[in-house]
């Protein structure tokens, strides 16, 4: 099994393509060790002294490293783990755990905008921020506000709040005149 890794904007990310499909659909994002029972592969990698996230996309895992650890000395751990993963036979997720991540639900007067957003969210941001390892997905819309959800590569990356600015702003505003701002959300 050979497996391709790329750097990310975020440097204390790193994207693993195992070379075959990681998740059916959706995404799984682990900020910590906590949940990360739901899946045998995020709990093979939280076993890597020094790895502090994992995520899961379609046919990728990243990896977020905490500072004090090196990746010269991380990346053959974690792609050894990686490997053993998925010659075990083992699922992703466990049993008849889902991939947890996704849009928030909306209830409200705002739908159509909602669905809009999502729509935009869906074709243009989501594909560009898997390409760099991570996902960005609808938390919430309130008064021209809408609120994004920022996972894998995107959590924590330096350019991350310009990207959200500059990009997924002026794109939404663009489209839905009815949205002013776009801000972050932690969950």
């Amino acid at each position: 099994m050979f497996i391709q890794t790329e750097s990310t904007p975020n440097p204390a990310t790193l994207k693993f393509l195992p070379g075959q499909t990681v998740l059916d659909m959706g995404t799984a994002d682990f900020p910590s060790a906590d949940g990360a029972s739901a899946s045998p592969l995020a709990s093979r990698l939280f076993g890597v002294n020094g790895v502090k996230g994992v995520f899961f996309g379609h046919d990728f895992v990243t990896v977020t490293k905490d500072e004090d650890s090196d990746w010269d000395h991380l990346k053959p751990s974690i792609l050894g783990a990686i490997m053993e993963h998925f010659q075990s036979g083992d699922p992703v997720m466990a049993g008849d755990a889902q991939a947890p991540s996704g849009h928030a639900e909306h209830t409200g007067e705002d739908g159509e905008i909602v669905g809009q957003i999502k729509e935009l969210l869906d074709s243009r941001v989501r594909p560009a921020v898997a390409q760099d390892g991570g996902d960005i997905t609808f938390h919430g819309f309130d008064r021209g506000v809408v609120y994004l959800h920022m996972q894998g590569a995107c959590a924590g990356c330096p350019s991350s709040t310009l990207t959200l600015k500059m990009g997924i702003e002026n794109l939404l505003r663009h489209y839905i005149p009815e949205v002013t701002e776009v801000r972050p959300v932690a969950v």
